[in-house]
């Protein structure tokens, strides 16, 4: 996987999205095309060594990462908060 077939704004949202709790890995496939497995390879390459274990550490065994696994109460992908009006 080439991080050269993204642009930068691209990637920046892919990294964003992989970064966000609330956002699936589905998500990530429905929009860019990238498996779980492939989104992690992207992080790999594009983190630091450190960042990235961090990162893992925190999607590891996250329900919200995953859509088969989240509640039923979870229907949207962001924090109501995050995205405010400009």
């Amino acid at each position: 996987m080439s991080t050269k077939q993204w642009s930068p704004e691209d990637l920046s949202r892919i990294i964003e999205m992989a970064w966000e709790d609330r956002t699936p890995f589905d998500a990530i496939q429905a929009q860019f095309g990238l498996t779980e497995a492939q989104t992690k390879a992207l992080m790999r390459q594009e983190l630091k060594r450190s960042s990235y274990e961090l990162w893992r550490q925190r999607v590891t065994g996250r329900n919200t990462k995953h859509q088969a696994l989240r509640s039923k109460e979870v229907i949207r992908a962001y924090c109501a908060t995050q995205y405010k009006p400009k």
